[in-house]
């Protein structure tokens, strides 16, 4: 049975006091659903957040991290790193980090075999932008972000990849899929992974979606069979909107 995961990328927020003070609001909001909660706050604000959170029923989760295990790479993270401080789970693929720093699917594929070589768990991002959607290219933009960073892993490697659909222009723009678009697309998703490799790993993996999720939106969006929770941006700063989420389901 696949999980439910509501995932908090909290970007480049919080300094170290307010990512204290916003775990120690999180611990006061009692937790009503069996999704499983995970935040990921900036690089200095890993391990301090690592500590907040033990004994909670939340994880940690990095926003990014470099494909190689170490070397001459001024500004990055190593995967030995983030496990060093008790970080295993990392984000991937982020619509931010493809725009903003070129990423593309080989790079990525190298960081996915990179995470899970360290025995991480990846949460791979992609989604088309608007100009897809309007000229019905977004099927053929997914299923190539998809099928070109991951379809090289062998089927037991599925059982660390989390996905996380999040159409561009939804994220940040107080745009959202609708339930039956974001439906829509995780089936199709869902379908890809089963023609891929099987239908038992399709309906094996948790699909999230990402893009101006919030607490009046949650339910509805995480009512649709193949939507698996969500990966929070905005939403997740705020300690009370963000567990309001965690107990749609």
């Amino acid at each position: 049975m696949r999980k439910n995961i509501v995932a908090g990328n909290w970007k480049m927020n919080t300094d170290l006091a307010e990512t204290q003070d916003l775990i120690s609001d999180l611990k006061k909001i009692a937790k009503t659903s069996d999704a499983e909660v995970i935040i990921a706050p900036p690089y200095t604000n890993l391990y301090s957040a690592f500590e907040a959170v033990k004994g909670l029923d939340i994880s940690i989760a990095a926003q990014n991290m470099h494909q190689s295990a170490s070397g001459a790479f001024t500004g990055e993270i190593s995967a030995d790193m983030l496990k060093s401080i008790g970080v295993k789970t990392v984000i991937l693929g982020h619509s931010e980090r493809r725009a903003y720093f070129g990423e593309k699917e080989d790079l990525l594929a190298e960081k996915v075999n990179t995470a899970l070589d360290n025995d991480m768990t990846v949460i791979y991002c992609f989604g088309e932008e608007l100009k897809d959607r309007n000229f019905s290219e977004h099927f053929e933009v997914v299923n190539k972000q998809i099928s070109n960073a991951l379809f090289h892993l062998d089927s037991a490697a599925w059982k660390d990849i989390v996905l996380a659909y999040e159409p561009v222009w939804a994220i940040g723009t107080g745009e959202t899929a609708s339930p039956d678009q974001a439906q829509e697309m995780h089936a199709f998703i869902r379908k890809t992974i089963a023609d891929e490799y099987s239908q038992e790993i399709a309906d094996e993996v948790t699909i999230l979606y990402g893009g101006s999720v919030k607490p009046n939106n949650a339910q509805e969006i995480f009512s649709k069979p193949d939507v698996d929770g969500g990966l929070i941006g905005g939403a997740s700063l705020k300690a009370e909107d963000f567990m309001a989420i965690v107990n749609a389901f």
